[in-house]
């Protein structure tokens, strides 16, 4: 790369979207369907974080939404859809019920899952000074994959990200639905987010 375009390229400001400065993947989101509803429950750090994957779900799944985490005011909308909808917190504990043995009591009903986005300390931050998230039933996932996430450090092993926990929910609860497009953006992200740490172009010759 030359001296003036790794000049142009230091000025280049993030995407909003996807957070990366040098190429902007938002035009790549592939764009499905799910019948299940997932809330983003994303703690205030997450927000500035490029290396945050929760917004990778919330671009490309329409029946996503995401809500910031708050210790003394809780989301209104986010607790009104748990009036009027059965709730699960994904979230791994002894109390957990497995993920399969959950089925809708009928087919119009309408179910909603809880994702904490944030780091594993977050997450359990998030969910102790709660007690409204404390009182929902928790779900954990069956461990069928390794994550491929190493974005961050003092990653405990076994835990998975939070596209990689949304892509596992929809392939045990919608294997009808094809969500191997969306596997193939998160690749896309992580390998075009190490090439925007390193001041590169992903794809671009020397």
């Amino acid at each position: 790369m030359s001296s003036q375009s790794q000049s142009s390229h230091s000025h280049a400001k993030p995407c909003p979207q996807c957070g990366l400065r040098y190429q902007c993947i938002c035009k790549q989101a592939p764009s499905l369907t799910n019948n299940i509803n997932i809330a983003l429950l994303t703690h205030p750090n997450e927000i500035g974080r490029v290396t945050n994957t929760g917004k990778l779900l919330s671009h490309c799944l329409p029946n996503c939404n995401l809500h910031i985490w708050d210790r003394v005011n809780p989301p209104a909308k986010l607790l009104e859809q748990i009036a009027q909808q059965t709730t699960y917190l994904l979230f791994p504990s002894e109390q957990a019920i497995e993920l399969e043995t959950i089925k809708p009591k009928a087919s119009t009903e309408s179910v909603l899952f809880i994702i904490l986005d944030g780091t594993w300390q977050e997450a359990k931050k998030m969910l102790n000074k709660s007690p409204w998230l404390q009182s929902l039933p928790k779900v954990a996932l069956s461990a069928a994959q390794l994550s491929s996430y190493s974005l961050r450090r003092n990653q405990a092993q076994g835990n998975l990200c939070t596209c990689e926990v949304g892509i596992s929910l929809l392939q045990q609860l919608e294997p009808h639905n094809d969500v191997s497009s969306l596997q193939q953006y998160f690749e896309l992200f992580l390998q075009v987010y190490e090439a925007d740490r390193n001041h590169k172009v992903f794809g671009a010759r020397e």
